[in-house]
């Protein structure tokens, strides 16, 4: 049974995919395959020394127990290239770059106000520094930090929505060799 209109549309579509119709002779080889990569699966090997290190200290306290003892040590005990304050390395813009796991965030006055089930919580952050242990997806992430309010002066993991942030600012930071 001959279909034109199943033809056309199968032809339509193995044309869009890359695929060009041959002529007898020329081979059903395609003219070109589009081979989609997606960027944001391919951690650097940078960032998987900096996390790995991160995910070894959970259930620890790093130095002092303040945040900033956790990132000091993912970044020296791996050589990156920092300000020793609060330049983790290179920014990165997550509205135009991926974000990895193993880059570091900086929260400066951040309020953030969520909701679970018919409970509204509401976190501050008025300056702390994080890990980002896990991306879930675009602009949500999993971080190891530690003198927090769940996991005191120990490194523990903790849920972030960048759309939960009501108040406050962010940065976000690629760590360099």
């Amino acid at each position: 049974m001959n279909h034109p209109l199943i033809i056309i549309t199968a032809l339509i579509t193995l044309a869009c995919s890359g695929f060009r119709a041959t002529s007898p002779g020329e081979g059903a080889i395609p003219a070109a395959i589009f081979i989609v990569e997606y960027p944001c699966d391919s951690i650097p090997e940078f960032n998987r020394k900096i996390v790995e290190l991160a995910r070894q200290q959970i259930g620890t306290t790093v130095g002092r127990g303040e945040c900033w003892d956790l990132a000091a040590l993912v970044l020296n005990t791996n050589g990156a290239k920092w300000d020793k304050s609060y330049g983790f390395g290179r920014k990165v813009d997550p509205a135009k770059e991926c974000v990895y796991p193993g880059d570091l965030i900086q929260f400066e006055g951040v309020q953030i106000k969520y909701t679970k089930g018919r409970t509204v919580y509401t976190e501050t952050m008025g300056h702390h520094t994080a890990v980002i242990n896990e991306v879930k997806s675009k602009g949500v992430f999993v971080l190891a930090h530690q003198n927090t309010g769940t996991s005191g002066r120990k490194v523990g993991l903790s849920d972030l929505d960048l759309k939960t942030i009501v108040k406050g600012k962010f940065q976000i930071y690629r760590p360099v060799m």
